[in-house]
């Protein structure tokens, strides 16, 4: 242990004790054999060293460029990935972004000695991801077992609301971690930083100076050029991020977002401020953000347009009385009508009106159009901000909180939340993007409230299995499962084109062993009914026979074996998405000749706070085995401070899974 110690300070302080450049690689660095305090990583980030500068340029006014310079240490070939990078960039206004790498390289010992590889012009690439974003792509050459790649990359952008957001930690380790930002004083920028780690921070403010050049054609007969020129003085605050021995951010089982939990900070404007201009402030706080989005020509008007629906819609309510048939059947119309190209954000593209004639629109589009056409009848619906999990969740008021927007209606005291991009959505049924904590609700009064996303009550699996063990050990039996709520949701949606064939096919591969003939499926198609599975079955590896007895569980292969929680400690919650419950009741028929020698005992366990249940009922007769297993996970979110509780819970869950029943031969 103490060597170790010793070779990790020596690591560390050897790179420490280095400038922070690309280009000088040691011998002793890529003798390396593993990092020395994590000796199951597969790579590690030797330094990563950022800044972005706000500086004046003649032709554009004030731009901003950002630089990144990376150097990475490669263990494994699990780690040859770390030798891909990909950055993206702004392609969608008037103005696209400027990317470039440079300086990339691999390193490797040869003979006892550096040699360099230099990327090639065939080892980059640059794809267009969509309309708003294009994306260049490195691949470093020559990458092997002990190898150090290098890139720098730099990205210059004429307009920007935000910072690009930096991350300190990784999936890998971290012995180094630097961002500096050189910001006017007309900009100011809030920091919101992130994470588990905190960054030191250091700031000072220093005096900076630009020359503004301008001419001007003048003169009677003769026309001259004028020149002038013009300094003006400025104060810049420096602000320097560092962090160092960075352990890797390993993910786990039930976590929304990892990016939510990784040591980072981001910067978003929030005013600026010219000589001689007025002051515009951007974002300070969730109402000045709401209305800053309302206000906005592709999102707040777009909700006050209905005459390009309201003829269909008239049609589509004849017949409708209540609240509740009229919410359905404008809910069902939109979704049948409107085909969602997979564009998140929360302002209008083409416009309501084009997509509602095309049939095609993204998530702003179509949730707007469908809060539009609900205001139209009479309902109190309003949009409602939300950031995907794929987003992650910001807990400080900014515009970039936001990638996505959705409809609520208040009815009966409550919000009932709409998504009209999924088909298989229902109210209060999102697609499971959405559920990420908490959204903000606009309504017209230019007010605005959280909104809680995420699911109360359980959404239920319910199993059946009637079953008979052969004096082989082969099983066979029937299945019958009934998907409810999101459970529904999930079921339809993952297999929405997909033959029955190849969803058998998926069954089997995931139980090896098991043989599935006579599948049906119902109510695909009916969203107000459960998911109806069936199929009858056949198994040669749910029993095991050793000499005159026979072992199994008596949840045969739907048995939970490994314990998803692995982690000694975490510090992030623990995200099941929504509550659930899973109820299995199964029925075993034993083969004649044995009897029952040991039987699993019954058991019942909690979690504190009602947040998880277990309950395993188990009885026998003399030739069968009936058992009810039901599991209830009670809240969708379970803080980290539970993390050994929830550990032990499913440990025991595991064990009672797996216990077996012991059959003797008489």
């Amino acid at each position: 242990m103490k060597k170790l110690i010793v070779l990790a300070l020596f690591f560390s302080l050897n790179l420490f004790s280095q400038k922070y450049e690309l280009g000088k690689v040691t011998v002793e660095e890529l003798n390396q054999k593993a990092f020395p305090s994590d000796t199951s990583a597969v790579a590690a980030i030797l330094f990563n060293v950022g800044e972005a500068r706000i500086e004046y340029s003649q032709n554009n006014g004030f731009e901003i460029t950002t630089t990144v310079k990376t150097k990475i240490k490669i263990y494994k070939k699990e780690g040859y990935e770390w030798a891909n990078k990909a950055v993206k960039y702004y392609i969608g206004g008037n103005v696209e972004e400027k990317l470039s790498f440079s300086d990339a390289a691999t390193y490797n010992l040869v003979d006892g000695k550096v040699v360099k590889t230099k990327l090639k012009s065939d080892g980059e690439f640059t794809e267009k991801a969509n309309k708003f974003w294009g994306r260049k792509k490195i691949t470093l050459p020559n990458v092997k077992e002990g190898s150090i790649i290098e890139f720098e990359y730099s990205l210059k952008s004429e307009s920007f609301g935000s910072l690009d957001i930096w991350e300190f930690q990784s999936s890998i380790p971290v012995v180094y971690s630097e961002y500096k930002t050189f910001i006017p004083e007309y900009y100011v920028f809030k920091p919101l930083l992130k994470g588990y780690l905190s960054p030191k921070v250091v700031k000072e403010v220093a005096n900076k100076s630009v020359v503004l050049r301008s001419s001007q054609r003048g003169g009677g007969r003769i026309v001259q050029t004028e020149y002038s020129s013009d300094q003006i003085n400025y104060s810049e605050t420096r602000t320097t991020y560092t962090l160092s021995n960075i352990p890797a951010l390993k993910d786990e089982s039930f976590v929304n977002n990892i990016r939510n939990y990784i040591a980072s900070v981001e910067h978003e404007l929030t005013s600026i401020q010219f000589p001689g201009e007025a002051y515009k402030s951007y974002s300070t706080d969730w109402e000045t953000v709401v209305k800053t989005i309302y206000d906005n020509d592709n999102f707040g008007p777009e909700l006050s347009k209905s005459g390009y629906f309201e003829k269909d819609l008239d049609a589509v309510l004849v017949g409708t009385n209540s609240l509740e048939e009229k919410l359905a059947a404008i809910f069902v119309f939109v979704k049948s009508r409107m085909n969602w190209n997979e564009f998140y954000g929360y302002s209008c593209d083409a416009g309501v009106k084009k997509a509602y004639q095309d049939k095609v629109g993204n998530a702003a589009e179509i949730n707007l159009m469908l809060t539009a056409m609900f205001r139209h009848v009479g309902f109190e619906a309003n949009p409602i901000l939300i950031s995907t999990r794929g987003n992650g969740v910001s807990f400080s008021p900014s515009r970039t909180a936001f990638d996505y927007v959705i409809s609520g209606v208040e009815l009966n005291g409550q919000v009932v939340l709409f998504d009209a991009t999924n088909k298989f959505s229902l109210p209060n049924i999102l697609p499971i993007r959405d559920l990420n904590w908490f959204g903000r609700i606009i309504r017209k009064n230019g007010s605005s409230s959280t909104v809680d996303l995420m699911p109360k009550s359980n959404s239920k699996e319910v199993v059946n299995v009637m079953a008979e063990i052969k004096s082989d050990g082969e099983v066979t039996g029937k299945m019958r499962d009934q998907y409810f709520d999101y459970n529904g949701y999930i079921y339809r949606d993952n297999n929405n084109g997909i033959t029955k064939e190849s969803i058998v096919e998926r069954i089997e591969k995931k139980h090896q062993g098991l043989e599935i003939s006579d599948y049906d499926v119902q109510n695909n198609s009916d969203l107000t009914k459960p998911i109806v599975e069936s199929f009858s079955f056949l198994t040669t590896n749910a029993v095991e026979i050793i000499g005159d007895k026979m072992y199994f569980s008596p949840l045969l292969f739907l048995a939970l074996t490994e314990n998803p929680f692995k982690q000694e400690i975490r510090q992030y919650p623990i995200d099941f998405v929504f509550p659930h419950q899973d109820k299995y009741t199964i029925s075993i028929k034993i083969p004649e000749g044995y009897t029952f020698e040991t039987v699993p005992q019954s058991i019942a366990l909690a979690l504190p706070e009602n947040l998880a249940s277990f309950k395993y009922n188990i009885s026998n007769t003399d030739n069968q085995i009936q058992l009810t297993f039901v599991t209830d996970i009670n809240q969708a979110i379970i803080g980290s401070e539970y993390y050994e509780a929830v550990k032990e819970f499913f440990k025991e869950m595991v064990n009672k899974n797996t216990e077996k029943v012991v059959l003797k031969k008489t």
